[in-house]
């Protein structure tokens, strides 16, 4: 599956990927829930949620040349460890908005060490040629480790408005440890050899970002995480608008993930096929006409129609530019290119969002939708000349 691992060390990076989505996904709502029990202020949760993006904006770029130096098994151990350390500390301590801020910025740490470990085996081991297919492999495990996270909550909170978040972070150091065994599966050998090219490289951000094609990799793939970020912000406030029910809302959303989960496991093929660079304007295009029809009032059935559409194409766009950064990233600075990815994804769903909604503020959500599409289809421009195939 992916380069010259083998079948075993590919399907334990995959297990891997899912696992950190899923302990993710799971540990942030508790979080969340914990707070609610402890009766902290509105302002509290907002810190609560931002404090997961602090290590990441903050270490992204030296997490990168650390992987790059280090090897990708020897960062997914320590940021395996850390999330395994972050559940702990938030089963025995996690009783104020202080612990519960601590480990929340733990876990971001620890999930952006992961990430990067794994993505940084793909792109130092994956043939050119299966280098698409492996990142959507890579990408679609961990789409499905961010819907099995939540499913986890339903099944120990039941019924109950307020789950028990104590059993839930009991879960959630259960799966870090299996996360943090996991890790030893991929073989220490993944990284052998480079240690050469590593050492013979060396470089700032400023100057990798100098890379031809690296800084249009960067804010394509930035746009398509914030867009995804807006759609399931706006989409539930498109629907109250047009009278639609919570229940068909999120029908959308779930059809949107499960179409951008089936464009992952395709993207090999399709890539080979067509072209990396024609698939990515493809899929692009697809967000664009998809977000622009979004704004148009319609009936249910035909906005379910559109969302399926909006999944294929942003699911498309972030392996791609995955495949895109590790090919034009310098040799031995493929593991700092994909951690100032994740940075700049970071910053996009800041910035993004924040200038859309203030462009569209009154033009109500149908006019959300619209900006983005203005948004995405000038990423378009930043793909004139450039060579991905």
């Amino acid at each position: 599956m992916i380069g010259e691992l083998g079948r075993r060390t590919s399907t334990a990076l995959l297990v891997h990927s899912a696992l950190i989505q899923a302990v993710t996904f799971l540990v942030r709502p508790a979080a969340t829930y914990r707070a609610l029990e402890l009766d902290v202020p509105g302002f509290a949760l907002g810190l609560l949620a931002a404090s997961y993006a602090v290590f990441p904006l903050l270490l992204a770029v030296p997490t990168g040349g650390l992987v790059d130096r280090l090897g990708e098994r020897r960062l997914m151990a320590i940021g395996s460890s850390v999330v395994l350390s972050c559940s702990a500390f938030l089963l025995l301590w996690g009783s104020s908005i202080v612990a519960l801020v601590i480990g929340t910025a733990l876990l971001g740490a620890g999930q952006l060490a992961c990430v990067v470990g794994q993505q940084a085996v793909v792109a130092n081991n994956a043939a050119s040629s299966r280098m698409d297919s492996a990142f959507g492999y890579l990408t679609f495990a961990a789409s499905l480790g961010q819907a099995l996270g939540p499913l986890a909550i339903s099944l120990v909170g039941g019924a109950s408005i307020r789950p028990d978040t104590q059993a839930i972070f009991l879960l959630s150091v259960v799966m870090s440890l299996v996360l943090f065994a996991t890790t030893f599966v991929v073989p220490a050998h993944v990284s052998a050899g480079r240690k050469k090219a590593v050492s013979a490289v060396t470089g700032s951000a400023v100057s990798l970002l100098k890379s031809p094609g690296v800084a249009r990799a960067l804010a394509t793939s930035a746009t398509v995480l914030a867009v995804v970020d807006l759609t399931m912000v706006y989409l539930p406030a498109l629907g109250a608008d047009r009278g639609l029910t919570a229940a068909t809302v999120g029908a959308m959303l779930t059809v949107r993930a499960v179409f951008s989960m089936v464009s992952r496991l395709l993207l090999g093929r399709v890539s080979r096929r067509i072209g990396r660079m024609r698939l990515l304007v493809v899929s692009l295009a697809l967000s664009t006409a998809a977000l622009a029809a979004a704004a148009i009032p319609m009936p249910a059935w035909l906005l379910f129609g559109v969302m399926a559409v909006l999944g294929l194409g942003l699911g498309i766009g972030q392996p791609l530019t995955m495949s895109w950064l590790s090919a034009q990233a310098p040799a031995g600075q493929r593991g700092r290119a994909l951690a100032l990815r994740l940075a700049g994804n970071r910053v996009g769903q800041v910035v993004l969002p924040s200038a859309i909604g203030v462009v569209a503020a009154g033009l109500g959500a149908g006019g959300v939708f619209l900006a983005s599409a203005v948004v995405v289809g000038g990423t378009l421009l930043l793909l004139r000349g450039v060579q991905l195939d």
